[in-house]
């Protein structure tokens, strides 16, 4: 039987995947119900709101807020799948949960957290993902855009950092296979990402082209290698990065989801994986504006042999570039791929979109065997003792650093090391100068910095003021620092080494606040170990 052109337009439209937006106006959920009818498109991929998805976008705009967003997904999926003829793959970027995109939704530890859990602590790893998968599903979602395999070889990363295993090859894989094997085990598809690997840039590929300078033999040596573990474990699919690699591309700086030689020569033909391969959002900057022509990208992006077009833009005319100009074979052979996921995750067969609930105490269970076991003793000098017996010649005090004295860390420490307590919350409201004068009447301080941000721009927004007041008590007191968060701040704090006692716990989450509370009192064993490599000064 001869297939139409009509037919063929509605197989072309299922590659298509725009992203959609939880708290987006009712004229622009018409208009992507107008996609879903017209287009048969095969997907959504959903951002909180416009200031906030990939790049920015609409970045003069402010990000606002709202407590009944996970309603609000819900009903927008099932008011979406009703539009849908071919019944949608929902995806969304939750790669620590919905919480990275969705406000009062269970948020689980950043992968560099994980990344700190000892190797026979996997299964905590594969217990992230399932619970992920779970609260996915609860929301009608079927497929995260998540983990990274991207190894952490590049401390300037001003993208990876936090979102990475580390900096360790065989854990990365290691790790990102159990996170894969957690969401699979709940009917959730994963996607390995950025392919061949985001991890030694140091561009962010949302505003412009990171460049890998490496041969193919040393990405085979090193950026592949969890890529190379996530297809020989059937990994769904595979996310290509906008990054350019000169080597696989006769010398040229073109991106990595433009470039066949990326995706078919390398990951086709040599790795030999056959899944699913999606592009990273059409809408950054290192992409989106190379071509002027609406479709052209979309075409571009198709014909390197990307199956999904992530955040595609321009969905008439990229169907109509890729009507005019892909050979029969190569439609199949995507929409074959796209219909073997949905067939995976049931949606082809049921009209029930969502299942379960939301389980927050199983996510703070787990959060809490996960601080157990991440939190990292980096310096140590019998610190307990040392604070124990300068409280009792009342020579004992506490610092918070970015959170008022009213926090669990000091609340757990209190119960049996209670103290005078100080704060630097913020320039506004806290004075550094008047701070370390009060504390000139303490020898030993128990300091708890609770970094701003996860991302490095501006030194993780740690004021200069603070890190001058750090520096100038671990030169002239006993210090025993705890860092609530990101440990690429370690090298930006000056005179580290002078610390007594230096303690990583990587989250500001209650549960990790306790448990350094109880590791400090009872002088706990810390299981955790560094994923990176950090200097310091």
């Amino acid at each position: 039987m001869k297939m139409t052109t009509q037919d063929l337009k509605q197989k072309v439209g299922q590659f298509f995947f725009p992203a959609v937006f939880i708290n987006d106006t009712e004229e622009n959920i018409q208009e992507t119900e107008r996609l879903i009818k017209e287009y048969n498109i095969g997907g959504l991929t959903f951002f909180h709101s416009r200031a906030s998805a990939a790049t920015n976008y609409e970045s003069k705009k402010k990000v606002v807020f709202n407590d009944d967003s996970y309603q609000k997904i819900k009903d927008l999926i099932i008011r979406y799948q009703k539009a849908a003829s071919t019944p949608l793959l929902i995806s969304i970027d939750a790669e620590w949960g919905l919480a990275m995109r969705i406000e009062k939704t269970p948020q689980y530890p950043y992968a560099i957290t994980l990344g700190a859990l000892p190797e026979n602590k996997s299964y905590l790893v594969y217990e992230v993902g399932k619970q992920i998968g779970l609260d996915l599903k609860a929301a009608g979602i079927h497929y995260n855009l998540s983990p990274l395999a991207d190894i952490n070889n590049n401390p300037n990363n001003p993208v990876i950092g936090y979102r990475s295993f580390g900096e360790n090859k065989e854990k990365v894989a290691n790790f990102a296979v159990e996170y894969l094997k957690g969401m699979s085990e709940v009917g959730i598809l994963g996607c390995l990402k950025h392919f061949p690997g985001h991890g030694n840039t140091n561009v962010d590929s949302h505003l412009g082209l990171p460049v890998l300078n490496e041969t193919l033999e040393e990405l085979l040596e090193n950026e592949l290698y969890p890529f190379i573990k996530g297809i020989e474990n059937n990994v769904d699919s595979i996310m290509i990065g906008h990054l350019a690699v000169p080597s696989l591309n006769d010398g040229k700086d073109t991106s990595a989801t433009l470039s066949k030689a990326v995706i078919q020569t390398l990951l086709r033909e040599k790795l030999g994986y056959d899944g699913l391969v999606i592009s990273d959002a059409l809408n950054m900057h290192s992409v989106s504006k190379l071509y002027e022509t609406k479709g052209d990208l979309e075409w571009e992006a198709f014909n390197a042999g990307n199956d999904v077009l992530c955040f595609a833009e321009n969905v008439p005319e990229g169907i109509e570039a890729i009507l005019k100009k892909a050979s029969l074979e190569r439609i199949e052979e995507s929409f074959n791929r796209i219909m073997k996921a949905k067939e995976k995750v049931g949606i082809l067969s049921q009209n029930n979109f969502t299942s379960g609930t939301l389980n927050f105490e199983k996510a703070s269970e787990l959060n809490f065997k996960i601080a157990q076991n991440s939190i990292t003793k980096i310096i140590d000098n019998s610190n307990t003792e040392l604070a124990f017996e300068a409280q009792k010649n009342n020579q004992l005090a506490k610092l918070s650093l970015y959170k008022s004295t009213e926090n669990t860390f000091f609340a757990t420490l209190n119960s049996k090391l209670p103290s005078p307590e100080f704060a630097f919350e913020n320039l506004e409201i806290s004075d550094s100068k008047s701070i370390e004068k009060e504390l000139e009447n303490f020898e030993t301080i128990i300091i708890s910095l609770f970094v701003p941000k996860a991302k490095p721009l501006n030194n993780f927004e740690v004021n200069d003021e603070v890190f001058a007041l750090v520096s100038n008590l671990l030169q002239n007191k006993k210090c025993v620092l705890y860092v609530f968060g990101n440990p690429y701040v370690l090298p930006l704090i000056p005179n580290l080494k002078k610390a007594s006692g230096l303690i990583q716990v990587y989250q500001d989450f209650e549960e990790f606040q306790k448990n350094a509370g109880i590791q400090f009192l009872e002088n706990k064993t810390c299981n955790g170990l560094l994923p990176v490599n950090i200097d310091l000064q």
